[in-house]
């Protein structure tokens, strides 16, 4: 392996590829090589962990107070994602052809500045409340910033933040982070912004159901195939592109250190796309399987450690441009729905919504929690050891 050229996931806007750098690059050696791919999983696999479990925590929590998660992906989202994506990669790619590129990367950093921050505050907030919990330091002021506008019979919430004191100093902490980053392009800096954005992807949106899921997958897998294939578009794009959508590794560390500069790189969108799925399999274990061993999950989790490797190897092998989702979409989806066969859980597993909109004939199977209802909640996620974190 010391002779394969490095490793770029190229990205859009909406997801990502993978690609060989062939030109213009010395080749790697094999430490940089194993440095930039345990690096690179680490990185994916973290925010998929832990964000599934979260969002565990999170739509339970939600449940309990009687609401409904607003990020909810359904049906019809699902089947158009792959269009409304390739229309918004097609016009960056016009954009980038017509317009002064430096100029385009201002306007897209200046978006991103304003996600960056709120992304890693949050995420950072999670990890010190944990932090927190491990000392029993969690009677903390809440202060709370309200807008409302006068109704007929009562005041409607326009909007309203809950936040501490931590929260105000994280907030500033990530706004100078992410300034930094933009002022310096550091990779280490644009790690953690991507990390963030993956964590809170998982964690806040989901996946109406395992049918949407693999509607939203199946598309993007065409998607995928067709645009790192057919065209130089999401290539162009993704050269283009300079904001902290993927993910860096250098494959040249252990030889240059900090000072290194030819990268490997791993798009966010082939982190939190199966991300999502194998957070509702997560979703639907805690609710279907009372036990700690949740087997979907499980199973997804690992089928993402195959994909990504396969997705790694035909690369080095054909030394060409491989769509990531290629590999990622058969094993995330053929895996979980193999066990669900063998299990003879077809029917629960299709059946599963966060949210049921109507009783199906599931609801009545005693203590079978299949529709997640909260009744039918076996164990308080919240008491977990696995999603250890503070309630929503």
């Amino acid at each position: 392996m010391a002779d394969t050229e490095s490793i770029v996931y190229n990205e859009t806007e909406n997801n990502e590829s993978l690609a060989s750098n062939v030109s213009g690059r010395e080749a790697a050696s094999r430490e940089g090589l194993a440095t930039a791919y345990i690096f690179l999983f680490a990185m994916a696999l973290v925010p998929i962990f832990i964000g599934s479990l979260r969002s565990v925590v999170y739509h339970y929590n939600l449940k309990k107070k009687g609401e409904q998660a607003e990020e909810r992906i359904r049906m019809r989202e699902a089947a158009m994602f792959p269009i409304y994506a390739s229309v918004a990669l097609f016009s960056l790619y016009m954009i980038f052809k017509y317009l002064p590129k430096d100029l385009v990367n201002m306007v897209l950093n200046m978006i991103f500045f304003s996600v960056g921050v709120t992304a890693v505050t949050r995420a950072s907030s999670v990890l010190v409340d944990y932090l927190l919990s491990l000392v029993n330091v969690l009677n903390l002021s809440t202060y709370i910033l309200q807008f409302q506008k006068k109704g007929k019979d009562k005041l409607l919430n326009i909007f309203k933040f809950e936040f501490t004191v931590i929260d105000v100093g994280l907030c500033v902490l990530a706004a100078l982070l992410v300034a930094w980053h933009f002022l310096t392009k550091n990779w280490v800096l644009n790690n953690i912004m991507g990390v963030a954005f993956c964590f809170n992807a998982i964690e806040l949106i989901s996946l109406e159901s395992i049918p949407v899921g693999c509607t939203l997958l199946g598309g993007l897998f065409l998607y995928d195939i067709f645009w790192v294939f057919g065209t130089d578009v999401m290539v162009t794009v993704a050269k283009s592109f300079d904001a902290p959508i993927k993910l860096m590794v250098p494959l040249d560390l252990p030889e240059n250190g900090m000072d290194a500069s030819n990268f490997g790189m791993l798009g966010l969108g082939d982190i939190v796309i199966p991300g999502l799925f194998i957070a509702l399999l997560c979703r639907f274990d805690f609710n279907h399987h009372p036990s700690k061993f949740r087997g979907y999950f499980y199973t997804s989790f690992i089928a993402y450690i195959i994909g990504l490797g396969t997705t790694i190897a035909i690369m080095h092998i054909f030394k060409a441009a491989q769509p990531a989702l290629l590999y990622l979409v058969p094993t995330c989806v053929g895996l979980p729905l193999v066990l669900a066969l063998i299990r003879g859980e077809l029917g629960p597993l299709f059946a599963y919504e966060d949210y049921p909109s109507k009783k199906t004939p599931t609801d009545s199977t005693a203590g079978d929690g299949v529709n997640g209802s909260d009744e039918t909640i076996h164990n308080d996620p919240n008491q977990d050891d696995g999603a250890a974190a503070k309630k929503e």
